[in-house]
């Protein structure tokens, strides 16, 4: 099992960038793909983003494409996600999430279920 602790949400003004960080500690981080997903009030969590086990394949949802970007540093253990263009709707709680199973690709097949670990969450709030 792996534990993960997000940081790094807050207050933005729609336009600002921020830079969300997942820390992982426990089982051999490098070997699984990991995800960041987000939940609005009221609303389902929802996919966002994912990275790969060595980091060389990404795969976003089409609301953040273009203004996010996934990456890891395997050997501190941490995957990032960097938001830019922030716009209001993008407020929303921030989870990062590891794979049940090593060395798995990411993708458009990619869902929910594959992601066996969860951080407790990131605030993110965005004004207009």
């Amino acid at each position: 099992q792996v534990q993960l602790v997000e940081s790094g949400g807050g207050l933005a003004q729609a336009g600002d960038s921020l830079r969300l960080s997942c820390a992982a500690s426990g089982r051999t981080f490098g070997a699984y793909g990991m995800g960041w997903f987000r939940q609005a009030p009221g609303k389902e969590r929802e996919f966002v983003a994912a990275i790969n086990w060595r980091g060389t394949n990404t795969y976003y949802a089409d609301s953040v494409k273009g203004r996010f970007a996934i990456s890891r540093d395997n050997a501190k253990m941490t995957v990032y996600l960097l938001m830019n263009s922030l716009k209001p709707e993008d407020t929303a709680t921030y989870y990062c999430a590891a794979q049940k199973s090593p060395y798995r690709t990411v993708g458009a097949g990619t869902v929910e279920a594959d992601f066996g670990s969860w951080g407790q969450g990131t605030q993110v709030t965005v004004s207009s």
